[in-house]
């Protein structure tokens, strides 16, 4: 199955939090965990997820 987070650092940022969100609900992962699932760089994510006004939630495992 392909990463559907290869390109993260490019994808529209409202897809990619619709992404975010929706594979660490199914798959129960905390950010640092998607990451490491993803390999993606946690610093990068939050700040492209930010820069659209979203901030991670850690009691939810949720940007928001």
């Amino acid at each position: 199955m392909a990463n559907i987070f290869a390109r993260y650092e490019n994808m529209d940022p409202y897809i990619l939090l619709s992404a975010v969100n929706l594979k660490m609900r199914n798959e129960n992962l905390d950010l640092a965990e998607l990451c490491t699932t993803y390999e993606m760089d946690e610093h990068k994510l939050t700040k492209r997820l930010k820069s659209v006004g979203f901030s991670y939630d850690k009691e939810q495992k949720q940007f928001r």
